[in-house]
């Protein structure tokens, strides 16, 4: 992958370019979830490519982006997106956020509107980290720094997946890929991207403020960000609407790509067609 550099911080990123068959193609950009990398959204990448630019950013100690010594927090990966955005000069885009991604992309439609044409956000929430979970989540940062993922990954998989997918023969490549996948990355960068997340402001009180319109897709079996919080959303943002996948679990994009895929290519040719 690519590295820029943005205001001095390596950031990797791929780009498919514009398609040759559509020189006037708009932009998605995809921002993935915690524990992974710009790789979860490959089944949708593949599809689109054809009509659309596609661009993935890999977060900071995440992916193929190298640790920093600087913040992991959101407010700081939302510059980071704005300056990828900027140096490409491909504003404005659809943003395309699961989970730790859908974060940053509330936040840059709340406070960069220029930016966006339209909202996708998968698997996310407005608020807060639940206090019920903070301890664990931080429990779980230290053990990853100090003894490695290999040894937590049966405590972290029943948020990350959902339990049909866990349970199917046919999952069991893909579980294998992000766990040596996440295995090669720093484990102390990882340690604070997880915390970035733990420790994360609300920013349920800026979202009356966006007006792209914004489609709010959730695994009805997600349980690090459940359905609850995707309503919650589409509460306060007014031109949302949800959209609910069955047998899915937090990582929707992996678990059931072609029903995330499908509703991806309604709300934008809907988007297109205002």
């Amino acid at each position: 992958m690519p590295i820029v550099h943005l205001d001095g911080v390596p950031i990797a990123y791929s780009d498919t370019g514009i398609p040759p068959e559509h020189p006037d193609a708009q932009t998605l950009v995809f921002g993935h979830g915690l524990l992974f990398g710009g790789w979860m959204f490959e089944p949708q990448i593949q599809v689109l490519r054809g009509r659309y630019r596609c661009i993935t950013i890999d977060w900071r100690g995440q992916g193929e982006t190298p640790p920093t010594a600087g913040d992991y927090d959101m407010d700081t990966l939302t510059a980071d997106a704005v300056g990828l955005i900027g140096l490409l000069a491909v504003a404005p885009v659809h943003w395309v956020g699961l989970s730790m991604g859908g974060f940053v992309g509330q936040r840059l439609a709340a406070r960069h509107p220029e930016l966006l044409r339209s909202l996708i956000l998968l698997d996310t929430s407005a608020g807060q980290e639940d206090p019920a979970k903070i301890g664990e989540y931080k429990r779980l940062a230290m053990a990853l720094r100090l003894v490695g993922f290999r040894a937590i990954q049966g405590q972290v998989e029943p948020h990350m997946f959902g339990s049909v997918f866990r349970s199917a023969p046919q999952s069991g490549p893909i579980i294998r890929d992000w766990s040596a996948r996440l295995r090669r990355r720093d484990r102390a960068a990882i340690g604070k991207a997880v915390l970035a997340v733990a420790d994360r402001t609300s920013v349920e009180h800026e979202l009356s403020a966006i007006a792209h319109p914004t489609l709010v897709v959730v695994g009805a079996d997600d349980r690090a960000t459940p359905p609850l919080r995707a309503r919650q959303i589409v509460d306060r943002i007014p031109d949302a609407r949800l959209h609910i996948i069955e047998d899915c679990g937090h990582t929707s994009t992996l678990e059931q790509p072609a029903a995330v895929t499908a509703v991806l290519e309604e709300f934008l040719a809907a988007v297109a067609a205002r």
